[in-house]
């Protein structure tokens, strides 16, 4: 606030009519002005008797009586400073949601750049490579399909984790994968679409397709895995287990 506008707040201040901030700027600016000081202790007297007086009632059919012109500078000067904090803080609030969005989308562009293969993926530990890793690998072929696919297993609390690796596949396929036991049901693994051009094969977009899903039996209660088809439920690849 310039020292203009706090020589100008001394009746203010008498009449306890400043915000908590023009306030304590002019608290401080009194502290070092002689002539506000002096202004201040005589229109403390005047702000004194004001507060004894009540107010006179006009009559019913008088018209309003205008406010004197230093009386209406004094309220546009306090208005304007009001607007001007208050665009402050509008400003402050922008760049603070500008900063929350900038950060954001930094954070989607790794994101979307990683998902557009412009950055490697890195290694997670506990997804299906460490499956295939660390878990117990069975591999096996189908001559008259020639489907070939690598099934890993992990003992779980809750059942068996189960990893898949199918390859030389084509499609356009549903299929889904199933642990048999020992008494001969199939519980489903996990399912997917086979895509046109399929697996491993000559034009596809991939070696192999890869997935993991899960099943309740323990890895010493099933005998075997089968990729079936869903529908006409052709058997396209037993892996012994």
């Amino acid at each position: 606030m310039s020292a203009e506008l706090l020589h100008i707040d001394v009746g203010a201040y008498a009449l306890g009519l400043l915000e908590e901030p023009d306030r304590r700027a002019f608290e401080g600016h009194l502290s070092s002005c002689v002539a506000c000081h002096e202004e201040l202790g005589a229109l403390r007297g005047v702000a004194a008797t004001l507060d004894g007086i009540a107010p006179i009632a006009d009559p019913a059919d008088a018209l309003p009586t205008p406010p004197e012109p230093e009386v209406v500078a004094d309220l546009l000067r306090h208005r304007s400073r009001r607007a001007r904090r208050h665009r402050t803080s509008r400003a402050l609030a922008g760049l603070a949601a500008g900063t929350v969005l900038l950060g954001g989308a930094l954070g989607a562009g790794f994101t979307l750049g990683a998902d557009r293969g412009e950055a490697p993926a890195r290694p997670d530990a506990t997804g299906v490579d460490a499956l295939f890793r660390d878990g117990r690998r069975l591999t096996a072929d189908d001559v008259g399909t020639g489907v070939s696919g690598t099934v890993a297993v992990e003992p779980k609390p809750w059942g068996s984790r189960i990893g898949l690796r199918l390859s030389k596949v084509k499609g356009p396929l549903e299929c889904h994968l199933v642990a048999v036991d020992q008494a001969g049901r199939a519980h489903t693994v996990a399912g997917w679409a086979v895509p046109a051009k399929g697996y491993g094969l000559p034009g596809s977009t991939a070696p192999a397709l890869t997935l993991q899903g899960g099943t309740a039996l323990r890895p010493g209660d099933i005998s075997r895995f089968e990729v079936r088809t869903i529908g006409d439920g052709r058997t396209l690849l037993t892996v012994p287990a």
